[in-house]
């Protein structure tokens, strides 16, 4: 059959028009993602509790305390106005109780037992547990009975033990330690006797709980959030410290054989640790099983930009070692992970393996740039937050630094922003981070959602749609975005659409996959020199080529390197995490986006 040019034209057009129709369609539901990546992709609350001081309009999420309740997660988020629920660790919705606590909860405190949810977390200290059994109505209800300890309950945590005792553990303080006490299952959970003092933090000893960004700072760090877990035979009660507004806060642990101790320092502290990377911090967190039996910590990263308290949540693989030694494990801790429904073959090893394409990438925008300096609570000259990052260029889009950002001077659909890889890559996910500039958001108004798409090319020309939320009535402030099949791309431009705030602002505009070139070699010449201040390692390798950055693992036995630290760019790395009265063993690795280097050998300090 012969055609004519309009009839082979038309049948072009046609096939084209099939083509990006079915590139439109390729982006999964969430239901159906298996992966994941933090920070976690949750409508948080913008806080309203410090207005009476400061009118300045922020988002956060801290202090999680998670539990599985029937098979179901329940989220409880400091200040949040309510929890979520998920029954996958990926799609969580929003729960607004028919009661609550009128100011939100305060580092809540949540536990199971007896059929019913336990939650402990009024915002003065002196409040009754309340309980429900349907958590998702959430007709919470109290008998009134206020626990009354000496300073009140600050970071509250609730253990039920497996003889259906209960314990209060509780603190937040740089001057008192953590305390725990029984309560009174019989009598309305009040305490039955006095608080027992169980630890405090040393940091002239554990060079992890020293104050400051990377611990630099003389100011005295803060012990808070404990939270317990029992495995097999042994208590495990996690702490936060040294302070939730820096790239070091962490979770550590001490052990014991009697939920009221006495408790031993754990060697291998911390245990969740995450000082480098796009969003730093790892600590006040809580520990769950999963219903296939595996273990999930959940912690707080920090921001502190428009407040020293505007923070995010993050997910990681967690669980116990054959000798009960317990792990976190954050290392690429805000890259694609597998979700928990996703089988692999190690849970403790959930990266993908999809690297960041975007990082320092060439970025352009149609947009003006917004001129003018954000409207922040500022308390850097107290040396209780880092400096403020100024400028709002285009670049700082795809710096990975959570608390840069780009704000556009205009919010309309005729923006864009485009990256290029500079070379055709496979991308498999895309990471849209807002942020608030001079936000007049307070609450949970539901108003709130964000419209864009993600297109495609291999030429900048010939553009294919890979996303479509142009129609989106969710908040979503970390929009996560699998797609149901690799896009093969050099350039990926962000179409925006609608944002309910005033101004268009991102801190990070991120695409993972895989190039198609090869990963880079081990470092050499990897040394270790434990400094005068045992606290206090140097690592030194040389520089690899053509390598995005470096990640060293670090741990007390040789084949439990279980704490990791991720860094862009230049080589070598001060780790001030150590415990004085403990030998180490190092290991380094270089990546770039074609994969992960073969890791170094292993070196060791006295």
């Amino acid at each position: 059959m012969i055609f004519s040019k309009i009839e082979k034209l038309f049948f072009s057009v046609l096939s084209l028009g099939i083509f990006f129709n079915l590139q439109a369609q390729q982006t999964l539901s969430k239901e159906e993602y298996k992966t994941y990546c933090n920070p976690i992709d949750i409508d948080y609350t913008y806080m309203s509790h410090y207005r009476g001081r400061s009118d300045v309009s922020y988002r956060s999420g801290a202090d999680p305390a998670i539990v599985n309740f029937k098979g179901k997660y329940y989220l409880f988020v400091t200040r949040s106005h309510g929890y979520w629920t998920s029954d996958d660790m990926s799609n969580w919705k929003f729960i607004k109780p028919q009661g609550w606590y009128f100011n939100g909860s305060n580092a809540p405190a949540a536990a199971v037992r007896n059929g019913k949810i336990l939650v402990l977390g009024d915002p003065s200290g002196r409040g009754a547990v309340i309980e429900t059994d349907n958590p998702d109505l959430g007709n919470w209800q109290t008998n009134y009975a206020v626990i009354n300890v000496p300073n009140g309950v600050q970071d509250p945590n609730i253990f039920v033990d497996d003889d259906n005792s209960v314990y209060l553990y509780e603190e937040s303080s740089n001057k008192w330690p953590i305390h725990g006490v029984e309560l009174d299952t019989a009598n309305y959970y009040i305490p039955k006797g006095e608080q027992k003092d169980l630890f405090n933090l040393q940091p002239e000893q554990h060079g992890w709980e020293r104050f400051g960004q990377d611990h630099k700072s003389d100011i005295k760090p803060f012990i808070e959030g404990p939270w317990m877990v029992k495995h097999n035979d042994t208590y495990y009660l996690e702490y936060g410290a040294p302070g939730t507004q820096w790239n070091v806060y962490a979770d550590g642990v001490y052990t014991s054989k009697n939920p009221l101790g006495p408790f031993t320092y754990a060697p291998y502290n911390p245990i969740s640790y995450k000082p480098g990377g796009f969003l730093k911090g790892s600590g006040h967190g809580s520990t769950v099983q999963d219903n296939n039996g595996n273990y999930w910590h959940y912690s707080t990263m920090a921001i502190s930009v428009n407040f020293k308290f505007e923070r995010r949540l993050g997910m990681y693989p967690a669980g116990f070692e054959d000798n009960g030694q317990m792990y976190v494990n954050t290392a690429y801790g805000d890259y694609p992970h597998y979700l928990p429904g996703t089988e692999v073959k190690n849970h403790k090893e959930r990266f993908t393996g999809w690297m960041l394409l975007s990082y320092n990438k060439p970025v352009t925008t149609n947009s003006p740039l917004v001129e003018g300096e954000n409207k922040v609570v500022d308390e850097s000259d107290k040396g209780y937050m880092q400096e403020q990052i100024h400028g709002f260029e285009i670049d700082k889009i795809n710096d990975e630094e959570i608390r840069s950002y780009w704000v556009s001077a205009k919010n309309n659909d005729s923006i864009y922003v485009q990256v290029d890889l500079q070379k055709p890559m496979d991308v498999k996910a895309i990471q849209i981070n807002f942020q608030d500039y001079k936000s007049t958001v307070f609450g949970r108004p539901d108003t709130l959602r964000q419209q864009f798409t993600i297109e495609g090319s291999l030429d900048g020309k010939n553009w294919k749609t890979i996303a479509d939320y142009s129609k989106n009535k969710k908040d979503i402030p970390h929009a996560y975005i699998e797609l149901a099949k690799d896009a093969e791309a050099r350039y990926i431009r962000y179409n925006h659409v609608y944002c309910t705030n005033k101004y268009l602002a991102i801190s990070e505009f991120r695409v993972f996959g895989k190039g198609k070139e090869k990963a880079p070699k081990t470092p050499n010449h990897f040394k270790a020199e434990r400094q005068d201040d045992r606290r206090n390692t140097m690592l030194t390798w040389d520089a690899v080529k053509d390598a995005t950055g470096y990640v060293v693992y670090w741990g007390i036995e040789k084949d439990k390197l279980n704490l990791s630290a991720l860094m862009y760019d230049k080589p070598n790395y001060e780790l001030r995490a150590l415990n004085t009265d403990q030998a180490y063993y190092y290991q380094v690795e270089a990546f770039n986006e074609n994969g992960i280097s073969k890791k170094s050998k292993i070196l060791y300090t006295e």
